[in-house]
């Protein structure tokens, strides 16, 4: 077994008996450097040479070494290594194999990542040697293939073998007292009491010729022939007696082929016939390859780095991410990304994008800095596109998408960024996967220094994966295994990621007073708390919580200890100045990053419900709000309007309900742009239109309710699954609007909207009805 490094320059010397079968060619200095990955069978020297990858090596450029301690020049004849740990020379096996076999598996699935075509040109080198003859294959299996199954076999089929000798075995020293007493002599004993017969030649069963043990000699002969020849680990757990030396060269010579055909018509069982292939597979071929000019066979990439990004996206990536998402508008591919739980809550339901790139290097490389900068303009993609998603108002294109902006807050959620390095620190195939220790692990890109929730702040960690783990994971080609390291890789990314962020931010956790607007506060004072806000947590009885992250000063690092200094001198003077400021207006305590807030802050109790003359409620002019949706909504009887006006169960507001469901009579599709912004609800009374407005109120916020939540707040026997509440801040007047022309109005549309449609459908009597103000206008009296 022949061993070369991937792009180590080696002295033309060293491989020149190999020159022929790969075509090697040395530069003006006598040096060599392969630049492929994989394996070929080498007729000059009649053995199997491995190029394995370039991340076994360690040190500075042309002092490279392999395990710390040997020159890669020493592992081209392996046997002849003396440095060589058994561990080590396991090892290499171990790595060989799985190289083979995972650039197998990417042969197999050399494919466009989108486009499900072909890729073109193969990065895949192939070569079958051909067979002679009209066998039952055009193409022989490579050698190693030949090797591989024959091992495979072995481990698979213990119980077989043992089944058969324990039957060859059996009744062997069992006496034939027939044929004992009619054929040998006899000698009788006399003493003082009895007599006693003596047999001095006893016949036992003879031993006869057994195919089944024949066949298992054969292929422990040949077993015991690859781990003397190729090194190959093989078990032996039975002892036949082998055929080995000289006979055994005879049997490679073309007594093999000869004596497994004579023998072949005995077997019947499928795992025998199995078998003798295999055997007969690894005789037959040596007089292929003698009939053959070319006797090179090969399978090998160009370029393995390729190959390891395959490994890595297959290990981690989703499959169903749109297709911009990765393939992006100014030409960049990213290499891996998936959807997973976000990091600021651990009880939430919500994903966020994960955006990885694998990187394939020499042990002890650093990142260079384009890496790292190109990392973060992935990101930077990512965030762009989502927010064209969900600014071109297309229901169709937002369906199942994550958005990244908070509407409330206009922060924006926290993007996670990775690398994954192939690293080989051990012999062992460990399933580990860890930050980095011999490079920085971490890396913070930003606008601002106190913003984590910025559209402009990106978090980086870099981690180092055994890289042979991976390897025969990837080659091993079973998806239960995938899909479980997957998820475990996954957890442990987004674990690790929020430990920095703890590292590097405070965080808090905030509710509002009782007679605090939230929202008017955070518009008033947006200059100060954004990109430090943000809301991830569920409402509880209307009751909003945000979250609040603000940087650590003593963890801002930079070269010029000066601007060091002053810069966290500047971030803890402005978070001293945000908290005083904020606890003014909110209730406001520390909460480690992805836990709930519900039990660290206190339950607002609701503030009891003032009514005011309409004589002094604000007048709001809609020739202000051309462009905001208005909702007009009917109260239907006095149990509506003690909800919409109570304060049952813990209700803090008044709120008006709307029924969720595009096919809910009267429901609303509450991803629709005037149904979520609505900014005044006017309500009418049923049966009572021709009066008019009765109340008018300004939205504070929405939030959906349960079924459930909508009788613990109070609300009478709701008869559907879900509702989107509007919960209001004060009431206003808007002057005297005809709600009765706008029902007539609304009524005409639906029912030209349903002949065009050439459906018939009845006008559903009192469903809430969303005009902008430059429409509303003309129902003014």
């Amino acid at each position: 077994m022949r061993i070369l490094i991937e792009e180590y320059q080696y002295a033309y010397e060293d491989v020149s008996q190999m020159a022929p079968s790969f075509e090697i060619q040395h530069d003006a200095e006598g040096k060599v450097s392969l630049s492929r990955v994989g394996y070929f069978f080498c007729p000059e020297v009649d053995d199997c040479v491995f190029i394995l990858p370039k991340v076994l090596l360690e040190g500075e450029f042309g002092q490279e070494l392999v395990f710390g301690h040997i020159p890669p020049r020493d592992l081209i004849v392996l046997d002849k290594c003396k440095e060589l740990t058994p561990a080590e020379r396991d090892f290499i096996y171990n790595l060989s194999v799985w190289i083979y076999r995972a650039i197998c598996v990417f042969k197999d699935h050399e494919y466009d990542r989108f486009g499900g075509k072909k890729a073109a040109p193969s990065i895949v080198l192939y070569k079958q040697i051909p067979v002679s003859g009209h066998s039952r294959k055009r193409k022989a299996n490579t050698f190693l293939d030949i090797l591989l199954a024959l091992q495979q076999w072995n481990k698979d089929n213990q119980q077989f073998v043992m089944f058969i000798v324990k039957n060859l075995h059996s009744g062997y020293n069992k006496i034939n007292w027939t044929k004992t007493i009619s054929r040998s002599q006899a000698i009788i004993q006399n003493d003082n009491t009895s007599q006693s017969v003596v047999y001095l030649n006893p016949v036992n069963r003879k031993r006869k010729i057994n195919f089944d043990e024949e066949l298992l000699v054969i292929y422990y002969s040949i077993l015991y022939y690859i781990n003397d020849t190729y090194g190959l680990p093989v078990i032996m757990n039975v002892n036949f007696p082998l055929i080995k030396g000289e006979k055994f060269k005879t049997y490679l010579k073309g007594l093999g082929v000869r004596r497994l055909r004579q023998i072949k018509y005995k077997y019947f069982s499928d795992k025998a016939l199995e078998l003798w292939n295999l055997c007969f597979d690894f005789f037959d071929r040596p007089s292929n390859v003698a009939v053959n000019v070319d006797r090179r066979e090969y399978l090998m990439v160009k370029s393995f780095h390729i190959v390891f990004e395959a490994i890595i996206d297959e290990l981690i990536s989703d499959k169903q991410l749109p297709k911009e998402l990765t393939d992006q508008e100014d030409g960049k591919v990213v290499d891996h990304m998936y959807q997973y739980q976000e990091l600021v809550n651990d009880d939430s339901s919500e994903d966020i994008y994960y955006i990885g790139d694998s990187k394939y290097y020499k042990r002890g490389h650093n990142l260079p800095k384009e890496s790292i900068y190109k990392q973060f303009t992935y990101a930077r993609n990512v965030v762009q596109w989502n927010i064209d998603l969900f600014n071109n108002g297309k229901e169709v294109d937002q369906k199942g998408h994550i958005k990244l902006r908070d509407d409330v807050t206009e922060g924006y959620n926290v993007i996670p960024n990775f690398f994954i390095s192939a690293q080989q620190n051990e012999l062992e195939k460990s399933d580990d996967i860890h930050l980095t220790t011999d490079k920085t692990p971490y890396h913070l890109s930003r606008q601002f220094e106190n913003r984590l929730f910025d559209r402009d702040t990106f978090l980086l960690a870099h981690y180092d994966v055994n890289f042979l783990f991976v390897l025969a994971l990837y080659g091993r080609d079973k998806e239960s295994a995938k899909v479980a390291w997957r998820n475990k890789a996954r957890k442990l990314f987004r674990g690790q990621i929020q430990e920095m962020l703890k590292q590097h931010f405070s965080f808090y956790a905030m509710t509002a007073h009782d007679n605090v607007d939230a929202d008017l506060y955070i518009k008033e004072n947006f200059q100060s708390v954004l990109g430090k806000m943000f809301c991830p947590f569920d409402d509880r009885d209307n009751q909003r919580y945000y979250s609040l992250a603000l940087r650590k000063p003593e963890k801002i690092a930079l070269t010029d200890k000066d601007k060091e200094a002053k810069l966290q001198a500047q971030v803890r003077e402005e978070n001293e100045a945000v908290l005083f400021q904020l606890k003014q207006y909110f209730f406001v305590e520390q909460c480690p990053l992805g836990e709930l807030p519900y039990d660290i802050l206190p339950v607002v109790k609701p503030h009891a419900r003032v009514e005011i003359p309409k004589n002094f409620l604000t007048m709001h002019y809609l020739e202000n709000y051309p462009d905001t949706s208005f909702l007009i909504g009917i109260v239907n009887g006095e149990e509506h309007l003690k909800w919409i006006l109570g304060r049952d169960g813990g209700k803090r507001d008044d709120a008006y309900n709307v029924r969720i469901g595009k096919d809910v009579p009267g429901g609303v599709v509450k991803s629709r742009d005037e149904i979520r912004h609505a900014k005044f609800v006017l309500l009418y009374l049923a049966g009572k239109e021709n009066e008019g407005v009765y109340k008018v109120f300004r939205v504070k916020n929405i939030g959906e309710m349960s079924k459930m939540q909508m009788v613990k707040t109070g609300y009478i026997d709701p008869h559907y699954d879900s509702y989107l509440c509007y919960f209001f801040d004060e009431e206003v007047t808007l002057g005297n609007i005809n709600i009765n022309k706008i029902i007539e109005d609304d009524k005409k549309a639906f029912i030209e909207r349903t002949r065009f449609n050439h459906v018939l459908e009845k006008y559903p009597e009192g469903h809430p009805i969303y005009l902008e103000g430059r429409q509303l206008i003309n129902y003014r009296f």
